[in-house]
């Protein structure tokens, strides 16, 4: 490898307090969960206000409403996100270890998995408030950007979730044995692509800044579904784009399948966040379309 940029000297806790023989630590990726929630709940409560850019003049709920929603919405993400990750990712180690299913401090949640728990959990919150779904879907598709974005930076900060070995001029050489195994000729740096940050910019600057554009300036949230599909397709086609770029995931990794493919014939193939991307880059784009304004 050429010149790596080193991995700079961050720590996975912001702090650690020892009370009564225990150690209680705040963790970036707790701090990112929650910022995110909170600046999101923010921007939702902003855009409840301003009549104005809802069809018919009217918000699809009350900030109050949003109170209630945000704990089914946090419940779904957690939730959700750890059944995907056991589901999507390592389903035959979970089967033989069901106890540690719930373990979610140990292992790794699945965006996937906490957008299909978020879905389902307001779905039946909107039932039960008679709430419209399509402008609440829209609501809650400008409050997750700050959520991606934070979370890819603690996933960096945290050292996990690297790229593939690279040469480019910003690779970084991540800490960890496993980060430095690439093959790299003895008393080298292995350096990989950061990941992390690609998603950070890509899913939560770049989706975050259209979204909003869409919204405040081109009247999207006049028709109920098109800014929700814009965040589905515009999701989608990031992750799908830095799958390409992202090291994947251990268990799918084999001397035959060296790229990690979870699907492949003949060496061509897609990984597990490609597989799961698609249909949102698919059904977000058809229903973009299909909401166009007459």
């Amino acid at each position: 490898m050429s010149s790596v940029i080193p991995f700079p000297p961050l720590s996975p806790e912001i702090f650690s307090v020892d009370l009564f023989g225990m150690s209680f630590a705040l963790r970036w990726y707790a701090l990112a969960y929650i910022a995110g929630i909170v600046l999101g709940w923010v921007l939702a409560v902003r855009l409840l206000k301003r009549p104005t850019l809802w069809r018919n003049d009217s918000p699809p709920m009350t900030p109050a409403q949003l109170e209630d929603l945000m704990t089914w919405i946090i419940l779904g993400i957690i939730l959700g996100g750890r059944l995907g990750f056991v589901l999507f990712y390592q389903p035959g180690y979970y089967l033989a270890n069901p106890g540690e299913i719930l373990m979610i401090w140990q292992g790794g949640m699945s965006f996937h998995g906490g957008l299909l728990g978020v879905i389902l959990a307001a779905w039946i919150w909107s039932a039960r408030n008679n709430v419209e779904r399509l402008p609440m879907a829209d609501m809650m598709a400008l409050g997750t950007w700050p959520g991606l974005l934070f979370g890819r930076l603690a996933n960096f900060v945290n050292a996990e979730l690297w790229g593939r070995p690279t040469d480019l001029p910003w690779a970084v050489a991540f800490p960890g044995t496993a980060a430095q195994n690439c093959g790299q000729p003895a008393g080298e740096l292995c350096g990989r692509h950061p990941s992390q940050l690609y998603e950070a910019g890509l899913e939560g600057v770049l989706l975050g800044v259209l979204l909003l554009w869409l919204a405040l300036a081109r009247g999207w949230l006049k028709t109920p579904g098109r800014i929700a599909a814009m965040f589905f397709a515009g999701y989608g086609a990031a992750r799908f784009f830095v799958e390409f770029f992202r090291q994947p995931d251990e268990q799918f990794v084999s001397p035959g399948n060296p790229l990690g493919l979870a699907w492949h014939v003949g060496g061509w193939g897609l990984t597990m966040g490609q597989l799961l991307s698609l249909p949102m880059i698919v059904v977000g784009l058809w229903l973009v379309l299909r909401k166009r304004p007459a």
